[in-house]
């Protein structure tokens, strides 16, 4: 692919050695494939993921070459950022829902068809959000971060996004999850299909995970990130220290715990409205 190697060729260049017209095309380019989601950061293959490090390295290009620039549309909210990472332009073509109320999209992020952002938000450039998914107020979907359809993401979630390294995965969150107020997903955490995080659940990279149904320990390793499965359900918890001083204290780390998988209960209890969207 020709902008495939063009950005990889200028990623490699010092910046003063960049030629600007000719990173700010190829910048606005790619933005334009990202936004149409007819190219994306990490995606489905067989049955695993594949991460695409040159589209990351374009994204980080444009930081690079970005001159700070006014954006302000005029009234009392002043916009100061880099040329090169404007908003979204949507229309109701589209067929987005954003409510008013301070969320922002950056140029670069795709939006499925009825996905719903609820203010205040915040999408970041080179996030691929799905179809039907609900983007629920205090939301962050961070860069490069995969969000599937129908996926519910609540109020105060924070979906951190890798965009360095280059070939670190991001964020995965497939089809059908349920993600709870106040949860965080980070560090290349992936969630199968159907999942349910319990308010307050955070995943990390260096988070084990129990698994009560499996008796099994989930942990991120050098060659896979951390895994949630599919239908699983997963709730906060914590597990007793040791050590004879946190013991003797009563001390605690916290941890997820997977209590169960999907049922006919759990199916129900995250079922959404389908008239709010």
């Amino acid at each position: 692919m020709m902008l495939r190697t063009i950005i990889e060729r200028l990623y490699e260049l010092p910046a003063e050695s960049i030629d600007r017209d000719d990173a700010l095309k190829v910048v606005a380019e790619l933005k334009a494939h990202l936004n149409s989601g007819n190219i994306r950061a990490a995606s489905p293959s067989g049955g695993g993921w594949q991460v695409h490090p040159w589209v990351k390295k374009g994204i980080i290009l444009a930081f690079r070459v970005g001159r700070l620039a006014d954006f302000s549309p005029g009234g009392p909210f002043w916009y100061f950022d880099k040329d090169t990472m404007s908003t979204r332009a949507l229309t109701a073509d589209d067929e987005v829902r954003v409510v008013p109320g301070g969320s922002a999209v950056r140029d670069g992020a795709f939006l499925g068809k009825g996905v719903v952002v609820m203010p205040p938000s915040y999408v970041n450039i080179g996030a691929w959000v799905d179809a039907g998914t609900m983007i629920d107020s205090h939301v962050l979907v961070g860069s490069c971060a995969q969000v599937g359809k129908r996926v519910h993401l609540s109020a105060g979630t924070q979906i951190g996004g890798v965009l360095e390294p280059v070939n670190s995965s991001p964020v995965i969150i497939e089809d059908d999850v349920f993600v709870g107020g106040n949860c965080g997903i980070y560090e290349g955490a992936l969630v199968r299909r159907g999942a349910v995080l319990g308010s307050g659940v955070i995943l990390t990279g260096s988070t084990p995970v129990y698994d009560i149904p499996r008796q099994t320990i989930y942990r991120r390793t050098a060659d896979a990130p951390l895994t949630i499965p599919g239908d699983a359900v997963v709730l906060a918890g914590n597990r007793k220290l040791d050590d004879p001083f946190a013991a003797g204290h009563g001390l605690s780390l916290y941890t997820p715990v997977i209590v169960k998988y999907r049922d006919a209960r759990t199916d129900a209890a995250t079922a959404l409205e389908e008239s709010l969207r």
